[in-house]
């Protein structure tokens, strides 16, 4: 890239890109400036990343205090802020050990996998109006091909840490992985027909009624799938204390077990912004020209209180149960979405799909969602019910969820 073609490259509609180039410009070469602004945009977003995760891993544990009658961290900062600072520099001072029989190189890449994918992910997502590292015209494929990327980690992880537990974890993790990938790639189907495009920014723009009512099935499917994924609970078998320590991680410590924290709390803060841009309007809101940024993140924080709520409510599932939730719930869930969304494309988007169409899509789904939901929990709960023992108590019979 050199000074003659540089100004048919620039980023015109990133803002941030934009002042960062026209202010190095004064200064410096053309193509120097050019590199300037996207190593610095770069380097935002990282440091944003990773200081998001700092502040989810405070905020959860602050709920999980508020939900379970405690108090939760207060003592470093006013009301606990910097407890993930002092976490961090605890875990920095900690003798970083490899086992003996572990493979080096596999072992310490693990964690890098982690937090690269999770940044990639962050890279394509619009924080507010022409606001993200790069707007790709195939963004939602682009994402679901990055988070695939977690499962070869969590792999590598237990079998590169010759220990047992983590070796165990590792599988449980893997198969449920590759069972939840296939119901939220077809809960996404439908968003993606319905807008016509794969570009993250054009769902947004497209969302004059929000896609959490137009697409109720598909939001719940996401939502459940990617809880599924980011191993929380009630699907967290991979790092089930009291079965196998700690999972694929067991082995890990020091700077390596800081940087899979922040890998999972920060994977919490992009699904949430994730499932914000695809089913809330991203930056959608009042005035969202000045405070699209500010409507993203208050929604991204809600989706993050969400995701606490469900892990100080729901108890760890067995691993049959998680697996039977995703074959017999999840699949004919996203099928019966995407069969539905196919008819209601096929019907309206002849001439375009109107505001007044979203809402009578909305409502079509609404309904179908409240038929379907119970249904298949009703059926979930008999299939429950009838793998108890006969010599367990009827309370446990009657509510076997409880």
């Amino acid at each position: 890239m050199f000074p003659s073609q540089c100004e048919d490259t620039i980023l015109r509609d990133n803002p941030l890109f934009r002042f960062i180039y026209d202010y190095a410009s004064s200064l410096l070469p053309c193509w120097v400036s050019y590199v300037l602004a996207g190593v610095t945009i770069m380097l935002i977003l990282i440091n944003a990343v990773l200081l998001g995760a700092a502040v989810v891993s405070w905020m959860e544990r602050r709920l999980l205090g508020r939900f379970q009658n405690r108090i939760g961290p207060n003592r470093w900062g006013p009301f606990g802020l910097l407890q993930p600072i002092a976490d961090l520099f605890k875990l920095i001072t900690k003798e970083d050990l490899i086992p003996a029989g572990a493979d080096r190189i596999a072992f310490t890449l693990v964690p890098i996998i982690m937090v690269a994918s999770l940044i990639l992910m962050a890279a394509v997502i619009p924080f507010a109006k022409d606001t993200s590292l790069v707007d790709l015209n195939v963004g939602v494929l682009y994402i679901l091909a990055i988070s695939s990327i977690t499962s070869i980690a969590l792999f590598t992880a237990g079998w590169a840490s010759d220990n047992r537990y983590a070796l165990f974890g590792t599988a449980r993790s893997v198969a449920v992985l590759i069972s939840y990938e296939v119901p939220v790639v077809l809960s996404l189907l439908g968003v993606v027909m319905i807008v016509g495009s794969m570009s993250l920014s054009s769902i947004v723009e497209f969302q004059s009624v929000p896609f959490i009512v137009v697409q109720p099935l598909a939001f719940f499917v996401f939502l459940a799938g990617m809880s599924a994924e980011l191993n929380r609970t009630p699907f967290d078998l991979a790092e089930a204390e009291s079965e196998i320590i700690a999972g694929y991680h067991t082995e890990y410590s020091g700077i390596k077990f800081a940087l899979i924290q922040a890998a999972e709390f920060g994977g919490v803060l992009v699904v949430s912004a994730l499932i914000t841009t695809l089913f809330l309007g991203g930056w959608a809101g009042p005035w969202e020209d000045y405070l699209g940024w500010a409507w993203f993140t208050g929604k991204t924080l809600l989706i993050v209180a969400v995701f606490s709520w469900i892990r100080a409510t729901f108890p760890r599932l067995r691993i049959d149960q998680i697996m039977a939730f995703s074959w017999k719930v999840m699949l004919p869930l996203s099928l019966i979405n995407l069969a539905a969304t196919t008819v209601e494309v096929y019907v309206l988007k002849s001439g375009g799909i109107t505001t007044l169409e979203l809402w009578i899509m909305a409502i079509i789904n609404l309904v179908l969602a409240g038929v379907c939901l119970p249904l298949f929990g009703r059926l979930m709960k008999d299939k429950i019910r009838k793998s108890i023992p006969s010599g367990v108590s009827q309370s446990l019979r009657d509510d076997p969820t409880g």
